[in-house]
């Protein structure tokens, strides 16, 4: 399983997120910088990590979403590889087109950070096979422009094609019907506000984000 983690200014979970893949496929993930044009051949997921790209600068992900390497990215997804974008790196997805709807300031706007229960909506993609359908599951979020929102169509149609992949236990940050993570129409391109990678190991007080890599490695593997 080869990946890669790109890294825009202000990226502050790369490291993380970098550890994370390390440990659960055995092979250290390649940096990508934002200003990269080009991407190693071969790679099977790309992965957006949580920060403060730009230092938000304009709206979460704006500036991030044109950077050169997002049209390498998005090339990538094109073709069927696998794209994992998490708080911020959701947020970079919504901008740069790859996913429907925005990440708005959360209702009462507060910077939440806790652990949150999620609901596993749909099991059935690459990103989510290490679940069960209706499992209850614990991650820590982090963010403070964390509510997803989209137009009624829209959302209705992420209902009706089991695109969302998690929805939030409780009224988080105001998120329309309390969305989570949601997925592109092939289902190889997943954005999430909660992290996986910071639920890897024991001494993070659980593991239950550790399964989403678990996925991916049975899946390329």
């Amino acid at each position: 399983m080869k990946t890669a983690v790109v890294v825009f200014p202000g990226s502050n979970c790369d490291r993380d997120l970098m550890v994370a893949l390390s440990l659960v496929t055995g092979v250290a993930p390649v940096a990508l910088w934002h200003a990269d044009s080009d991407v190693p051949a071969g790679l099977d997921l790309i992965a957006l990590p949580g920060g403060f790209s730009h230092g938000d600068y304009l709206r979460s992900g704006a500036i991030a979403a044109r950077a050169p390497v997002m049209r390498a990215v998005a090339d990538h997804g094109r073709r069927g590889g696998l794209v994992l974008g998490i708080c911020n790196g959701f947020q970079v997805l919504t901008e740069a087109g790859l996913l429907p709807g925005a990440l708005m300031r959360n209702a009462g706007l507060d910077f939440i950070c806790r652990d949150v229960t999620l609901e596993v909506v749909t099991a059935d993609t690459p990103f989510t096979r290490g679940y069960a359908q209706g499992e209850t599951i614990t991650m820590p979020v982090a963010h403070h422009d964390g509510n997803f929102q989209a137009d009624a169509d829209t959302l209705d149609r992420l209902e009706q094609q089991g695109r969302i992949a998690l929805r939030y236990m409780e009224d988080v940050n105001g998120s329309a019907r309390r969305i989570a993570g949601i997925l592109n129409e092939g289902r190889n391109i997943l954005g999430l506000m909660p992290h996986p990678e910071r639920c890897v190991e024991p001494a993070h007080g659980n593991t239950d984000g550790r399964r989403l890599f678990e996925g991916l490695l049975a899946v390329l593997a």
